[in-house]
């Protein structure tokens, strides 16, 4: 007679947070008074260990592409992690090749090389990397309200004090002022400004730097600087600056690829300029680990040297990012992003009129957001902590972001439905009745 096995009981989320606390980092930081363990997923929605359900409309942070646990994405890692698990980049695997290959077909321009690794903070230093090796500069343009990850190198770039730890760890770095017309760091107004804020990124080349760079580094939305969105000339204007003083342009897609911002894959075709090097991870595979950088042959061809990413190249992280690609394809998802996230844009400057809080909505596509303030745009995080509370309570989760910590930031997988949408409005409206 065999024994039968006896299922171990799961922790609650009391048991959970106690051990998070006891045995974390405290700079591992949570939303909520009492922070939310989230014990499974399935579609648009998370629910904690009790069995409470709640609409995820922050998709951890921009990464749930398709949808939490999707089937079919869900299908491939499985037949994978039954077949090859690991080997790393020192072996030649069909999925990265594959991979390496899709990525050429869709990414914008002549970006024909890819490199793996396991975040888009890697992502973001191995694009800077290959951009000083092939200028042979040292001198590299970021934007205020950027983020870049949590390197030492990428908090450099990073133009966010929240976020920027320790100092300046990295020499080199310029940051020019960031296309926020809500806040115009310029005092201008557009489209009468005439995009002063892109061509001061000349001056501050020719003032701040040795009149030679190795490139310009900006996200076609800020994420974590609160999905402010550029006007439709600034890279028109910028780019070509930055080429004429010896730089390459990189887009980091980090937040913004894979349909997010709607109709098209990556952000930055919206604004019909060719990047040089594209930084891409988040929902590239569905929130399985990995990050990419491709780049045009002759950039990736600039360094001879040895270098590997353990795992980067995972077989897994491959199968993944290639199932979740499909899905996005073959559902249409970047045309549902765009039109499902007109819908909500539509509901959230419905709000905004109800509430003067709501000071500017913007975004694109799935990619929305609401900025709060007082009187005089003066910056009202206190509404934004009121309103994360009482969202929770309505089982409704959003993220939050910007250099004061006043902007909401919305942003569902792009399987989210219409009457989803309708669901969140509602929760919202309620809960802002209440701030």
């Amino acid at each position: 007679m065999h024994d039968i096995p006896v299922k171990e009981k799961s922790l609650s989320s009391d048991e959970i947070i106690a051990k998070h606390n006891e045995y974390l980092f405290p700079s591992v930081f949570n939303y909520y008074k009492k922070p939310l363990v989230i014990g499974r997923g399935e579609g648009t929605y998370v629910y904690d260990p009790e069995g409470n359900k709640y609409l995820d409309f922050f998709g951890g942070i921009l990464t749930v592409s398709v949808g939490h646990c999707n089937p079919k994405v869900t299908q491939k890692i499985n037949e994978q992690v039954t077949k090859l698990q690991h080997v790393s980049t020192l072996y030649p695997t069909e999925n990265i090749a594959l991979l390496a290959e899709k990525l050429a077909e869709i990414t914008p321009g002549k970006l024909n090389k890819s490199f793996f690794t396991n975040s888009g903070t890697e992502a973001d230093e191995t694009a800077l990397f290959f951009a000083m090796q092939y200028t042979g500069s040292q001198e590299v343009i970021a934007l205020r309200h950027s983020y870049s990850g949590r390197s030492l190198f990428a908090m450099s770039l990073t133009g966010n004090s929240a976020w920027r730890h320790g100092g300046t760890h990295v020499a080199g770095i310029k940051h020019a002022v960031s296309p926020y017309c809500y806040r115009c760091p310029l005092g201008l107004k557009y489209p009468s400004c005439e995009i002063k804020c892109a061509q001061d990124i000349e001056e501050m080349i020719l003032t701040t730097t040795s009149g030679s760079v190795a490139g310009f580094i900006a996200e076609p939305i800020q994420g974590v600087g609160g999905f402010i969105t550029p006007p439709k000339e600034y890279f028109q204007v910028a780019v070509p600056i930055i080429k004429k003083y010896g730089g390459v342009f990189i887009a980091d897609e980090v937040q913004t690829g894979f349909g997010r911002t709607g109709k098209r894959m990556f952000g930055i075709e919206h604004w019909e300029v060719e990047p040089d090097i594209i930084t891409t991870a988040k929902g590239i595979a569905n929130g399985v680990p990995l990050g990419a950088t491709i780049a045009r042959a002759e950039i990736a061809d600039s360094f001879t040297g040895l270098t590997i990413s353990t795992f980067g190249g995972n077989p897994v992280s491959m199968a993944a990012a290639l199932a979740t690609i499909q899905v996005i394809e073959e559902e249409n998802l970047a045309q549902n992003a765009y039109e499902v996230g007109q819908y909500l844009r539509e509901g959230l400057e419905e709000l905004q009129k109800k509430y003067s809080s709501i000071g500017d909505v913007r975004g694109m596509g799935l990619m929305q957001a609401c900025e709060f303030v007082k009187e005089g745009k003066e910056p009202d995080p206190q509404t934004v902590g009121k309103l994360f509370e009482e969202m929770k309570n309505e089982k409704v989760l959003i993220g939050k972001g910007g250099l004061y910590g006043n902007v909401v930031r919305i942003s569902p997988p792009l399987t989210v439905s219409k009457s989803e949408v309708d669901d969140f409005l509602r929760a919202m409206d309620n809960s802002l009745s209440l701030c």
